[in-house]
């Protein structure tokens, strides 16, 4: 088995970098490294889109940081135009959110795979992971934010009876009311499945792409140095239209499924 430099072996070395900073154990476990760094990316994100918003002058053309904002924000009005039926003002600002703060989570994949852990154990922190994205706990809470937003839209446009109904007549229904009562249970088991697939696999999509990244470059990380530039390179190439799709799909993927949820029983089917 292989040694690191800093005397780990391989093994130690993967385990080590794929271990969060964390207080409690079990269910109460609170990943402290990857609340700080969601945390400080979304506030980061905040700061820097209030002061272009300052810095906004309707008599020049954009330039520089705000020219590239207006590109996204554009990009992102198309997709919701494009695949959001009707209008909620909410849709908009929120997919674009999620696009920028998920892009910037993925991208710490970038950098350096021991630069920070590095840092924090001058600080005397034994573990530090840095990409958000890269632990479940993160795609699984912003995914299930969506889900409630799922539901509470659902609850909105069709009302408290309406999404009952949708659970006992969707998706398969029938004329006559004997075989309506007998298609109930199949109904209830099919749509639950349906809605609960929908925040699982937004979230275990990207979860599972972000840390294969992060593995890939930890395992590149323990080549001889002189090898690593090549092969370290080429990955953050491929690596930096990864972390942009899987931004893109989970933004797409809440603007189709909020479009659902605003459609009434009559329009899904």
């Amino acid at each position: 088995m292989t040694q690191t430099e800093g005397g780990m072996s391989s093994v130690e070395y993967i385990q080590h970098h794929l271990h969060n900073l964390s207080i409690g154990e079990g269910f109460w476990t609170f990943h402290l490294d990857t609340f700080f760094f969601a945390a400080f990316l979304a506030f980061l994100f905040g700061w820097v889109a209030k002061k272009v918003g300052d810095n906004l002058d309707p008599n020049k053309p954009p330039t520089g940081l705000q020219n590239l904002l207006e590109i996204i924000l554009e990009f992102v009005e198309k997709q919701v135009k494009d695949a959001f039926v009707g209008y909620n003002p909410l849709i908009g600002p929120l997919a674009f959110t999620l696009f920028i703060w998920i892009l910037l989570m993925n991208a710490m994949d970038l950098l350096p795979v021991d630069l920070l852990p590095l840092l924090a154990q001058q600080a005397h922190l034994d573990y530090l992971k840095v990409v958000p994205t890269a632990n479940l706990d993160t795609p699984l809470a912003l995914a299930g934010s969506i889900f409630v937003l799922i539901i509470f839209f659902n609850i909105k446009t069709k009302g408290g009876i309406g999404f009952i109904k949708m659970f006992l007549f969707h998706p398969f229904s029938a004329n006559n009311i004997i075989a309506k009562i007998i298609l109930i249970p199949v109904n209830i088991v099919m749509t639950t499945v349906e809605e609960l697939a929908k925040p699982v696999s937004m979230g275990l999509r990207l979860f599972g792409n972000m840390f294969a990244g992060e593995l890939i470059f930890i395992l590149i990380a323990l080549l001889p140095w002189w090898i690593q530039f090549l092969p370290g390179g080429i990955w953050a190439i491929f690596h930096v239209l990864i972390i942009t799709l899987q931004a893109f799909i989970f933004m797409l993927l809440t603007i189709v499924y909020l479009s659902l949820a605003h459609q009434s029983m009559e329009e899904e089917h």
